[in-house]
């Protein structure tokens, strides 16, 4: 099995590829290496008058539509797609850790119900 680096909006995926037509090629999400930022994303870092979104990592087997040239060698370690996701969403949480803003903590508490949110989804605790 072949992996790519594959980036959708703010997040970092490992994906295979599923079918390939032209350029159009239907990949399927098999790891997060980057969990997408928490906020709105045509606002980065503001949190007043601004909708601040809860972002969902794209889920295991989710697919989606790209172009070759959208895909990068993969170069990280491969990893199960729910140890992947607890390690982005780790790897996210040190460094909102360690900023002292409104929009880090903002970020931290939707992070704190993804995980909830996830631990129904895939049956296992994300701490």
């Amino acid at each position: 099995m072949e992996l790519y680096k594959f980036a959708h909006k703010t997040g970092v995926y490992g994906v295979t590829i599923k079918e390939q037509n032209d350029d159009q090629v239907l990949v399927q999400i098999e790891q997060v290496i980057k969990h997408p930022k928490q906020g709105d994303l045509h606002n980065p870092k503001e949190t007043e008058n601004v909708f601040f979104h809860e972002r969902k990592a794209l889920s295991q087997y989710e697919k989606r539509y790209t172009t070759m040239a959208q895909l990068k060698p993969f170069n990280v370690e491969q990893l199960p797609y729910t140890q992947s996701l607890q390690n982005a969403i780790t790897e996210l949480e040190e460094k909102l850790k360690s900023k002292d803003t409104l929009h880090a903590q903002k970020s931290l508490n939707n992070l704190q119900q993804l995980k909830r949110d996830y631990g129904i989804q895939y049956k296992q605790e994300f701490v």
